[in-house]
Parts: C-alpha cells; structure tokens; sequence
C-alpha cells in the first residue's frame, strides 16, 4: 500500500539521480558513529574558497533527507517541517506547499540547466538500520568516502545484529567506490582501519597514531589569561608539517576533523599550507563541544547533541584539558545503544570517575554512570542524580560557582541542552550568551 512518506521516497530518489545524471558533481560521502558534521564542515572550509560546494543541512541524511540536499539548499525554516520538531499530521498545507516547491524547482533545474548548480556535494549518509546506506547509494554513489569513526559500541547498535553488523554497513561507503575513488579511513579506530581492505579505491588514513598518513601531533587547548579560545596542533604528511589554529572549537573531535578535511584537499591537489589556511574558516557547528560562559562567571561546554560511547570518550578528556577549579560533569542517558546499554554507561561513570569533581546525572540510565561512579572512587556527596531536566537545571544554577567548568552532554532525546540554556542564561555578571563566531573574553569579576 502506497503511503505519502513511500510516495515521497520514490520521488525524490527519481529527481535526485536525475539531477546528479544532469550536473555530474563530484560527491564526497561521509558516515560514521560520530564526528560526521564536524567532517563535513571542516571539508567545506578547505574547498570551498576555490570551488562551488554544497554541504548537506543539519541531518538531512537519509532517505528523504539525502535526496533533498542534492535537489537544492533549501530554508532552515522549510526544513523544520519534515523534521521531528515538527508533529505529524501538523501544519499540513504548509508541507504540501513545500514539496510542492522541491518537486517544481527540481524539475525545472532538471530541464534548464542551472549555472549555479554545485561542482561539489559533500554528504552525510546515515545508518541508523540495516541497509541504509545501501539504499542511499543507489541515490548518489561518491567518488571519495570519509570514515569518521565507529567504535566498539557504536550509536544506533540496538538496531543492528551487534557492532560487526554497523561496520559492515557503514563499510559498504567505500565498497561502492571505484578503482580511482578516494577512501579517507580513521586510522585511530581500529574498527575503520579494518575496513581497508573492503575498497577499490586509493586509502588514505589520519589520526593521532603512527602509521596514519595524515598524521595529527601536539594536540592542545589553547588557553589566554585563564580564557579557552581553541585548539591547535599540527598536520604531518610526507615528512612535512604545518601548524594549525582553530578558533572557538575543542577538543580532539575537531583534530580528527580536521585531518579528514586534510585528506580530501590533499586528494583534489592542495597543499598542507593552503589546507591549513583554509581551516581557519572552520567554525564547529552548534552543541558540538563549544564553550560558553556561564552563570557566576564559569564555563560551560555544550556538547548536548548527542552521546555515545567514544564521544563521551572525547568530552571527558576536553573536560580534563580545559581549567578550572572545579570539574563539573552533567550526564544524560545514552540512547539507541540496545544490550549495551548497561555496559556503556558503567564505564562511562568509570571514566568520568577520573576526571571529574562533580558529577550530576539526569534519566534512569544516567543513574548507573553514578552508580560506577560512586564504586570508582568518587565520593557519594559529589554525586547527584536526577529524574528530570528540569529540576537538574534549578540544581546545577544554584550549586555553581566562580571558576567551575561545565560539561553538559546527553543523547539529543534527553534536552540537555536546557540544561545549557539555564547556565548561559543573561545575568549582571555576563550579560548574554556568546556566539561561537565571536572570541570568549574573561568574565568580568565578581565580588
């Protein structure tokens, strides 16, 4: 039975390969457990200076969203509508008026060559079940692959057989490549550097580890006069090194970012110094480890859009790099990780055990990263759970103080980023919540 979303799947799908077949860009296609929008701007920031890029919007990454991001660059707005922000069966000649749009711009530009039409796609392909990406590559097949990382307990594994099953799928990006295609694997996990041997195509690995072709080294926070302002580190490759600066983003997540985007610029012909150059037009995109200041002149750090395993991983060591005089960790439940549920929190309360001061939890499954916590070694009366976002905000805006450092992070589920919003909330001492595009400055003092 033919249903509006199967409707709507099959037609996009059709515009979408036909518009490809109509312009022929050049397609880089990125997937992984973590760190795919970080890749993906980081790689745009590297090209886009000397060519025409279109980078895929927010989550527009599966089989809707896919097909939507090679038709057009469409309104935040318009999006919103056939997102889960907005309910189904709501707001309903509003979206009947939208696909009305993508189906006749489509259509046209499919007919009268648009001039303005991307030389470069660059795309998020999504795996959340069993043959997604299969299905998304018979919409638009890369000639270069990114791998960004995957882990031993990857995000959305209680869909999948075990995480044997998520590689697999994930894999089949680089499958799918030709013999002169490009597949740019993260040589960190070694979960993707497995995949190797899985592609035609030329491999080009990064990371932090020998052996990695693109090679990242002295990674570290950059702080002035007790303020974080970015990272830096350098970028090795053939023997050559150059530094590299990035504002207002922390973390090694952005490292790794990085590196892939290195990769790619490498592969189109750039040099390490333009590439380097280049990514100081990398700007993190919004609740991926951005710090901001907070209530009572502190620091938080909004990583609120999602938590899994190995990203929790990274947060906890940003959370360690950053000063401080309290460590302050705010934790929520880990979704859509199925019988590993229990197993991923425990070491989660173990890991933050040794760096954080504080820790305060929000769900019924954050509880247990208190519990392995508490067993770890730290002290019941810094430990404090709640059911609720809500009451955990009151909590945390009445408990910091002068010089704490703030780590919010849950699954997107869980509205943690409430949470944010009530740290960041105006008062006399800050006045406003800073932009990322803008420099954090000291806090004025406090009496």
């Amino acid at each position: 039975m033919w249903t509006v979303k199967k409707f709507l799947r099959v037609i996009v799908r059709r515009l979408a390969r036909l518009t490809i077949w109509r312009y022929r860009p050049g397609i880089i296609g990125i997937t992984g457990s973590v760190g795919k929008t970080s890749a993906k701007r980081a790689i745009r920031a590297v090209l886009e200076k000397g060519r025409n890029v279109r980078v895929s919007s927010n989550n527009l990454n599966n089989d809707i969203g896919l097909p939507l991001s090679i038709l057009g660059d469409w309104d935040p707005e318009d999006l919103s509508l056939i997102t889960r922000d907005t309910p189904r069966g709501t707001l309903r000649a509003r979206k009947f008026f939208f696909w009305t749009k993508v189906f006749f711009v489509a259509t046209w530009h499919i007919i009268f060559k648009s001039q303005d039409y991307p030389e470069i796609l660059i795309l998020e392909y999504a795996a959340d079940a069993p043959g997604d990406v299969k299905y998304l590559l018979t919409v638009a097949r890369p000639n270069m692959s990114v791998i960004t990382a995957i882990g031993d307990i990857p995000a959305h594994v209680e869909h999948y057989s075990g995480p044997e099953e998520v590689a697999r799928e994930k894999g089949k990006l680089i499958e799918y490549l030709s013999v002169g295609g490009f597949a740019v694997l993260n040589y960190d996990d070694a979960v993707v550097r497995n995949l190797q041997s899985r592609t035609r195509g030329r491999v080009v690995t990064f990371g932090f580890n020998k052996g990695a072709e693109i090679r990242i080294t002295r990674f570290e926070t950059r702080v002035r006069d007790g303020v974080p302002i970015g990272s830096s580190f350098k970028l090795e490759y053939n023997g050559t090194f150059v530094p590299v600066r990035i504002d207002h983003a922390f973390g090694r997540a952005h490292a790794y970012a990085a590196a892939a985007a290195a990769a790619i610029g490498i592969a189109f012909g750039m040099n390490l110094v333009a590439i380097s150059e280049a990514l100081t037009g990398y700007i993190p995109a919004d609740s991926r480890m951005q710090v901001f200041h907070g209530i009572k002149s502190t620091y938080v750090i909004d990583d609120t859009y999602n938590a899994s395993p190995i990203a929790l991983e990274v947060a906890f060591e940003t959370l360690g790099d950053l000063p401080g005089k309290r460590k302050i960790a705010v934790l929520g439940d880990m979704l859509e990780i199925g019988k590993y549920t229990s197993e991923a929190h425990e070491r989660a309360g173990t890991l933050v055990a040794g760096v954080a001061n504080v820790l305060f939890t929000v769900g019924h499954r954050a509880k247990m990263i208190a519990l392995a916590a508490h067993e770890t070694g730290m002290k019941k009366n810094a430990i404090f759970s709640f059911d609720t976002v809500g009451v955990a905000a009151v909590a945390l805006r009445d408990f910091v103080r002068k010089g704490d450092v703030v780590l919010v992070k849950g699954s997107h589920e869980t509205r943690l980023n409430l949470i944010v919003d009530e740290l960041c909330a105006a008062t006399p001492e800050i006045g406003f919540k800073e932009s990322p595009s803008e420099p954090l400055a000291p806090p004025p003092a406090t009496a």
